[in-house]
């Protein structure tokens, strides 16, 4: 009998310690938790991830239908929390995460044990790129995250490293209006890379706005820091650039000394105009003077002209007269 009762509590005890007190749990201040139930999750009915427009603005509409996830009950921070025997948690943080876009999680020896990505221009120069991505999971859809696929992470950084690599085998530097681009002469695209970082990573980010509704992923941003040519093409690379940096020197100070010689050309013009208004308003004033005296009477303007004669002699010290024969 003390055998059968000594079984019955170490039954009890052991059911208590491996499946009451294992079941109670608490989540972090970073971290969000999703509960299943026989290996389904807990979802909020009749609602997916179609509905949230601000998440699926970025999928193409013929998307939409493809990515429409479940919205999952999720469990905030805190906690102490209990869950039965049949149910599982599933924890995630949501804390901004940076990795190295090289880093290959599969394999740790690849692209120079994750510290350089390659890439190929549009001029067939093998590049090596450097820099880092800053992501983190999205609590508005985190059925992609833990149920859409396997490794959320590995896919991410394989698709944002396929989009890097086309746009960096298709970049053009833009046009610059008015201005000489010597980039273009040159046909090296690397330039034009090094030139237009900021374009460069403001592209992926709109690019990759769309893993969130893929597979539950927010890449904040990517910084690409460094992109450089192979050791064998660096130098005369080098030569092509310092060509290329005298040739715009002397550019700007040809545009310069002509900017300089419009200016004193307009400062001219600007000055002969206003002497030659100088000179003709007191014309145009003399001229109207007249007409108003001839409007006044028919001998007004011969009386002007006499008076004006004899001032003139007044000031004359000889006067030739023709005599009348």
């Amino acid at each position: 009998m003390d055998i059968t009762l000594g079984i019955a509590a170490g039954f009890v005890g052991w059911f208590l310690v491996n499946y009451l007190v294992a079941g109670i749990y608490t989540v972090d201040q970073n971290e969000r938790a999703v509960k299943t139930s026989f290996g389904r999750a807990k979802r909020i009915d009749g609602v997916t991830t179609a509905d949230d427009e601000a998440l699926v603005a970025s999928l193409r509409p013929e998307e939409r239908a493809r990515y429409a996830y479940p919205v999952l009950q999720v469990i905030a921070p805190g906690g102490p929390y209990f869950k039965w025997p049949w149910e599982r948690i599933f924890k995630v943080s949501v804390a901004t995460q940076t990795i190295n876009m090289a880093t290959d999680l599969e394999h740790s020896m690849a692209n120079a044990n994750g510290t350089e990505l390659e890439a190929v221009t549009k001029d067939q120069l093998n590049t090596g790129i450097k820099g880092q991505i800053r992501y983190r999971v999205s609590e508005q859809n985190l059925y992609a995250y833990i149920f859409g696929v396997k490794s959320p992470i590995v896919h991410v950084m394989g698709y944002f490293i396929s989009i890097l690599r086309e746009r960096i085998a298709n970049f053009e530097a833009p046009k610059a209006t008015g201005t000489s681009d010597l980039s273009a002469v040159s046909g090296v695209s690397i330039n034009d890379l090094r030139k237009n970082l900021r374009d460069l990573n403001e592209h992926m980010d709109k690019e990759c706005a769309s893993s969130a509704a893929r597979y539950g992923i927010i890449l904040d941003a990517s910084l690409i820091t460094a992109i450089d040519p192979p050791q064998e093409v660096e130098s005369a690379l080098a030569a092509i650039n310092t060509a290329h940096n005298v040739v715009s020197s002397d550019i700007s100070v040809a545009q310069a000394s002509a900017d300089q010689k419009i200016v004193q050309s307009k400062r001219a013009v600007e000055i002969e105009t206003l002497r030659a208004q100088t000179e003709v308003e007191p014309l145009v004033a003399m001229a109207k003077q007249l007409a108003e005296l001839k409007a006044s009477g028919p001998g007004a303007l011969l009386l002007y002209l006499r008076n004006l004669k004899l001032r003139l002699y007044s000031q004359a010290s000889q006067a030739v007269v023709e005599v009348k024969r």
